[in-house]
């Protein structure tokens, strides 16, 4: 391999963890505050993660609060995982440029599908409900419904597709490559 897609492959590397991280930190941002609003401080919930204010919500409903809540938390994890794989997958350096079909990637580009799936259905379950809530409440998210970070679930869908696809061509490549083993 050339050193020029050495340093590429170093570049996403090192994007991937940088992503991971912030992701990580957004998701645990989100729960930390969810747990403060809920048991400690419910005015906590004025200066939210990512500075949303969600208090009108928890006063006009806890449960679409916690609701609404548990949403962004599940999209902000299931984003973090769909990193931690990434990362996972350039640490372990299985990625073989001569054989490139294993079934190793074939399973990450699955898994990866399926993330990318769940994060779409959540972000698309996430904004349907807040649009709902906004409606229910009178307006009490519109200053921070465009700030909740559950937009795009069209585009996690549509990488979903794309993935799934991608691994059933690597699930393709991977059986002639075998068929190409057996007859040499």
């Amino acid at each position: 391999m050339s050193t020029q897609h050495s340093y590429f492959l170093k570049g996403l590397q090192v994007l991937a963890w940088v992503l991971f991280i912030g992701l990580c930190v957004e998701a645990g941002g989100i729960i930390v505050n969810a747990i403060i609003s809920l048991f400690f401080h419910p005015d906590a919930s004025s200066r939210f993660w990512g500075g949303l204010n969600l208090y009108g919500l928890y006063l006009f409903n806890q449960s679409h609060f916690v609701t609404l809540v548990i949403l962004l938390s599940l999209v902000a994890v299931l984003k973090s995982i769909l990193f931690y794989l990434i990362v996972y997958l350039f640490h372990q350096k299985k990625v073989d440029f001569v054989f490139p079909f294993n079934e190793m990637l074939g399973k990450y580009l699955f898994n990866l599908s399926y993330l990318a799936f769940g994060i779409g259905f959540f972000s698309y379950w996430g904004s349907q409900f807040a649009k709902k809530t906004l409606l229910e409440s009178n307006y009490v998210l519109a200053n921070s419904l465009q700030d909740l970070n559950l937009q795009g679930a069209d585009i996690w869908i549509f990488m979903g597709f794309i993935l799934i696809i991608f691994a059933l061509i690597f699930k393709k490549g991977l059986e002639i490559q075998k068929e190409n083993e057996l007859t040499i």
